[in-house]
């Protein structure tokens, strides 16, 4: 068991962090503060390879694992958070298309995706159904050589900006076997979007409505077979969560950074709150919760390359553990800087709104605890 980096993943690690350092950083206040979607720089991210990290190499991806994967994703949420986010989304968006989509659809869409030419979005959430996924009720029904979409997703993160959006729609009976997957088009007659979300936080990327009114796709749109969508977008999440679970450490381990030269240099009572001990516990227990994060996402991101049959339960594990503790961890970070905290003067504030809704997407922490037990049963 060797818990170091291999050479070849330091160099990824540092390669990342010195763009999140350059590129994400200095502007991630301001892109909160005017929510701007950083199109220019995810394109010098592409330029990277970061936007195609586990995809193919046949149409330009890095063809990595997901353990890159992560060490990736914690270095540019630790520049910016909601950026990082919408740059795994477009990534598990990429590689569906990738994998699953036919030789013409990933010769068409998968070059300009990973060089951020095109920019994709994942539509499986609905007004209606947001835990129960498989209660889907946007429709997909074949007529001639096209489908015809009809129904409509929620808070799909790139809405009315994304150029391609991988949606999840019934074609057949009620519950997962009826899902399949399509890739849809920006331009697309049809296809609208609502007005942009207001929102807590991750507001360096657009959030709205994705509605579709007789939408007309071509059937070779379809990814893989009819049915087999669920599946497709399940094994998405099995990353994504992996993904989400980075982004938190990432935003966790600038909180933590941060606070280490506040507490050195804050004085209260005639000497530095680094000194007292009620300090050091605080800080002992965030830098471990981190470290015990890290280890599990970690062990998630090795079950997905080596195709462990625990994958599933790993990843869920992973990120409920992660995304939780590290909103707290987050949130001590703040109380430890006081009032100074709550101020947008300093990053904590906006890494506490950025982290707080991965404990939501990609399957609530409540629907984690529901995947780990039923694989538990399963053994």
């Amino acid at each position: 068991m060797d818990f170091a980096l291999t050479d070849d993943q330091r160099a990824i690690q540092d390669a990342a962090r010195a763009f999140a350092d350059a590129e994400l950083a200095p502007h991630s206040a301001e892109w909160d503060e005017t929510k701007h979607f950083p199109v220019d720089v995810m394109k010098h991210a592409a330029e990277m390879g970061f936007c195609g990290i586990y995809t193919g190499e046949e149409h330009g991806g890095m063809a990595l694992g997901r353990v890159e994967a992560a060490v990736i994703f914690e270095e540019l949420s630790r520049g910016d958070v909601s950026t990082a986010a919408f740059i795994s989304i477009h990534n598990m968006a990429t590689w569906m298309i990738d994998r699953f989509g036919s030789d013409e659809l990933r010769a068409r869409y998968v070059p300009r995706l990973v060089s951020m030419e095109l920019i994709a979005s994942y539509c499986l959430t609905e007004p209606g159904s947001g835990s129960d996924a498989a209660g889907l009720r946007t429709t997909a029904k074949l007529d001639g050589d096209h489908y015809v979409l009809n129904g409509s997703k929620a808070f799909i993160s790139g809405a009315g900006t994304s150029d391609v959006y991988v949606v999840m729609a019934r074609t057949g009976a009620d519950g997962p076997k009826g899902i399949s997957t399509f890739v849809v088009e920006k331009d697309t007659p049809g296809l609208s979007f609502g007005a942009q979300e207001k929102k807590m936080g991750w507001n360096s990327q657009p959030t709205a409505i994705v509605a579709f009114d007789d939408c007309r796709i071509p059937a070779a749109n379809l990814l893989g077979k009819e049915g087999d969508g669920f599946r497709y977008a399940m094994m998405g999440l099995d990353g994504g969560r992996l993904n989400i679970a980075a982004c938190s450490l990432g935003g966790a381990r600038l909180a933590l950074e941060t606070t280490l030269d506040y507490v050195a240099s804050r004085k209260q009572f005639g000497k530095p709150i680094a000194d007292f001990q009620n300090t050091q516990f605080k800080l002992a227990d965030m830098a471990t919760q981190l470290d015990a994060c890290r280890l599990m996402v970690m062990r998630g991101a090795w079950a997905m390359d080596t195709n462990h049959p625990d994958k599933t339960k790993w990843c869920a594990m992973a990120k409920r553990m992660a995304t939780d503790a590290c909103f707290q961890i987050a949130d001590e970070a703040l109380q430890l800087h006081g009032g100074y905290g709550y101020l947008k003067d300093y990053p904590l504030e906006r890494i506490v709104r950025d982290l707080r809704v991965h404990r939501i997407l990609e399957g609530t922490n409540e629907i984690m605890r529901v995947i780990t037990a039923r694989e538990m049963m399963r053994q």
